[in-house]
């Protein structure tokens, strides 16, 4: 294990001591926060920072884990339905895997910002529908330090994940794709394959981070979970820390955090047009990300990998 790596470990050792130092309301909330756009944004990285795929689609998988906990949470005990919903989440995952990742550049960005208003407006119907109702209560007693004792563990999953993917062959195979896909494929990569890998993983952390998070508002609606902000402040998030380094979203989460906080407090009305103008300014300012200006990735060393691509024939 490398001193970054490290390093890591041992701050989520620390943060996993916090609550029974603090034991404040106010602050376990605000790490709840913390911990579920860190994930977010890592989960996001996972895929799209090595592969250059834009994608919108974080809110639909978050969303689809926060209701299979209001469906089956008093059915199931809660280990079961964390399985259930990563699950549910993974297959949907592979299923738009298979049917999209052939798509690039901004007709994939498309396509998953509809897929997420597809399942919103699919969810909505069958609950005004079906159900007969708007929306639907989760009586869990889950206390608040332990879904943030989840979300911690959960982030450290993700930060593993993305650890051990960028020192083996399916990150040597991510990095040639992200550089040149054409060419990955004449190099005998699986390119669909890997994708469509990568892109259920990172689904499965947004997915149970959705499920993780549900018990914490008792009451869900398609607006609430299936929220577009989510998506688009997770991809700000993982763009300002840089998401071509397995640790880049983190550093942007916490200064984004803050920012959002303030916005939504003070100017909610305008949320979406600083939302927008906040993105604008991230991709101009540090297109690469403020990791990006510590760990540069290394151009040479994918030019190399595809080099030496042919050890993933």
């Amino acid at each position: 294990m490398d001193k970054t790596a490290l390093a890591v470990a041992v701050g989520v050792a620390m943060m996993a001591a916090l609550p029974l130092v603090l034991r404040d309301d106010y602050l376990l909330s605000l790490g709840i926060n913390l911990l579920q756009f860190a994930t977010l944004a890592t989960a996001w990285a996972m895929f799209s920072g090595p592969t250059r795929y834009v994608s919108l689609a974080t809110t639909a998988f978050y969303g689809i884990g926060a209701y299979a906990v209001a469906v089956l949470g008093e059915l199931l005990p809660w280990p079961l339905v964390l399985v259930a919903a990563l699950g549910v989440g993974s297959l949907i995952a592979l299923l738009v895997g298979l049917a999209t990742l052939r798509l690039s550049g901004v007709y994939f960005v498309v396509f998953t910002f509809g897929l997420a208003e597809l399942v919103k407006q699919l969810v909505g119907w069958y609950e005004v529908n079906v159900t007969k109702t708007s929306g639907r209560y989760v009586f869990l007693d889950i206390p608040q330090v332990a879904i943030y004792w989840q979300l911690l563990a959960l982030l450290a999953l993700a930060l593993a994940a993305g650890w051990l993917i960028r020192r083996s062959r399916l990150g040597l195979a991510l990095r040639v794709i992200g550089e040149d896909e054409t060419a990955g494929r004449h190099l005998g990569i699986p390119t669909t394959r890997v994708k469509v890998l990568l892109f259920m993983l990172s689904a499965g952390f947004m997915t149970l981070v959705g499920a993780v998070i549900a018990p914490r508002w008792t009451y869900i609606d398609p607006a609430i979970v299936f929220n577009a902000n989510v998506s688009f402040q997770v991809l700000i998030m993982a763009l300002l820390g840089g998401p071509a380094h397995w640790l880049g979203p983190l550093a942007g989460v916490i200064p984004l955090m803050a920012l959002f906080e303030f916005l939504s407090v003070n100017f909610p009305n305008h949320f979406p047009v600083l939302l927008g103008a906040t993105f604008l300014v991230i991709v101009f300012l540090v297109p690469g990300g403020v990791v990006a200006l510590r760990w540069r990735w290394p151009r040479r060393q994918i030019r190399s990998g595809v080099r030496s691509a042919k050890v993933l024939r």
